[in-house]
């Protein structure tokens, strides 16, 4: 069984490296990061594992643990979920079959699309879009938006569609297939996410929705880009493996699942500092004919996941150029009403908000430390220039209110500070009586 942790993270800090130079503080989406001391640190509750930090890092102080590619001899048999953006990061690939090919001759026993899980998902989401009265319906598919939405925008929780990522349904249809083919337990297989992301981590090891993921690890593309890369050097195999449509392939892209779902209203926004802008609006009921809002934490979408090898915009132009070889217009699979029967594709548990910033259990105190916040923060230069190691003046406002921050981290008081200090420092050095050197200088004269 697996252990879950209250605040489980991919996303981790390497202390060593750290310089403290503020530019993570900056760029996290939920203000999740100070830096004490000069070095960083990372608020659990806060974070979303979005891997901004990994990306704007100089230092490579900020990475993301997923599992090693020898962690699938845990398992007698091993299944390989490629996300469909694995197949952007090859140049001059012409044929999705060599990639999953590579992956069996790697030391898996099995590959399972993870763009066949979106062919379902799609099916999933359109039936639930005829029958919910909500708008805008939020997509569920990128973790880090989920989690964002249940630290900043707990008003919009329901508007999110409570159908599992194509990632959790393509390993349960995988390892079912597997089963009833090969006649082996079901704990015997696991099934392994090759992820470009950290959030997809996080969302096995502490899924939303789920009691328990169906995915038993996943390792990043960068683990396996060299070693794939020679394979699928290796001679053709005849063997075809590819099954997904061309818009399940072209989930991986941003506007991917949209366009999968065929309908006009809808919205597709990635990069994380622009979803938060339209988060923004969706709230102000800005779009109140809206009827679809795709949201991805990455530049481009998956393709541009903190663990991918190729440039995003390369990536997205081979994941189009491929998918124009496969079957173009959606098909629902043939065999959707067993697969609907036989998994569990909507979410079991009510996604909730995640409380952030509880300034104490006492109601009376956590007003009185809220209040406080305020003076200070109207105290503050407003700058919100991070060099006191916080994000803004509100949150340094909020640190120093819990002890974790000193108004003379501003440096902006503390130049008021030392200002002050100097001023009194001349007062004091005026008011030192002399007479000792001036009696030293009369009896010098006497003496002469």
């Amino acid at each position: 069984m697996k252990v879950i942790s209250l605040y489980y993270h991919s996303v981790t800090l390497d202390k060593d490296k750290c310089r403290g130079c503020t530019n993570c503080i900056k760029r996290c989406p939920t203000e999740a990061i100070r830096v004490r001391d000069g070095k960083a640190r990372i608020i659990p509750e806060r974070c979303i594992d979005c891997g901004e930090c990994i990306r704007v890092c100089p230092y490579h102080a900020k990475i993301a643990v997923t599992d090693p590619l020898s962690s699938i001899n845990r398992f007698p048999y091993k299944i390989a979920l490629p996300a469909p953006s694995l197949y952007g990061q090859f140049k001059n690939l012409t044929d999705i079959n060599r990639v999953l090919h590579g992956l069996k001759m790697m030391g898996f026993d099995d590959v399972f699309e993870v763009a066949r899980g979106a062919d379902y998902v799609t099916c999933f989401v359109k039936e639930y879009l005829k029958s919910s009265t909500v708008r805008p319906l939020i997509s569920s598919a990128c973790p880090a938006i989920v989690r964002l939405i249940q630290v900043r925008f707990p008003d919009l929780i329901d508007n999110i569609i409570p159908i599992e990522s194509p990632m959790e349904v393509a390993a349960q249809i995988a390892k079912k297939e597997f089963c009833e083919k090969n006649g082996v337990p079901y704990d015997e297989v696991g099934a392994f996410f090759i992820t470009p992301c950290a959030a997809k981590m996080t969302s096995i090891k502490s899924p939303i929705g789920l009691e328990q993921s169906s995915v038993d690890g996943a390792i990043s593309i960068l683990e396996v880009y060299g070693l794939l890369s020679n394979q699928i050097k290796k001679p053709d195999n005849d063997i075809k493996l590819q099954a997904a449509s061309s818009v399940g392939v072209g989930w991986a892209n941003s506007s991917g699942e949209s366009v999968a779902l065929n309908i006009e209203s809808y919205l597709a926004v990635d990069g994380i500092q622009n979803v938060i802008h339209v988060l923004e609006e969706i709230e102000n009921n800005k779009f109140p004919d809206l009827d679809f809002f795709e949201g991805l934490a990455c530049t481009g979408g998956c393709v541009g996941g903190p663990l991918t090898f190729e440039n995003s915009f390369v990536a997205k132009s081979r994941i189009k150029a491929l998918s124009k070889g496969l079957q173009h217009e959606y098909f629902p699979p043939d065999n959707l009403e067993d697969i609907r029967d036989s998994i569990k594709w909507h979410m079991e548990k009510r996604i909730v908000p995640k409380s952030i910033m509880k300034l104490d259990d006492d109601i009376a105190l956590a007003i009185r430390k809220m209040d406080a916040i305020e003076r200070l923060y109207d105290k503050l230069p407003g700058l919100d220039c991070g060099s006191c190691g916080s994000p803004n003046c509100r949150t340094l406002a909020e640190d120093i209110v819990q002890g974790e921050a000193s108004e003379l981290d501003c440096i902006f008081k503390l130049r008021e500070k030392v200002k002050v200090l100097a001023g009194q420092m001349i007062e004091l050095a005026e008011k030192i009586p002399t007479g000792k050197r001036d009696d030293a200088k009369g009896e010098k004269s006497q003496n002469e």
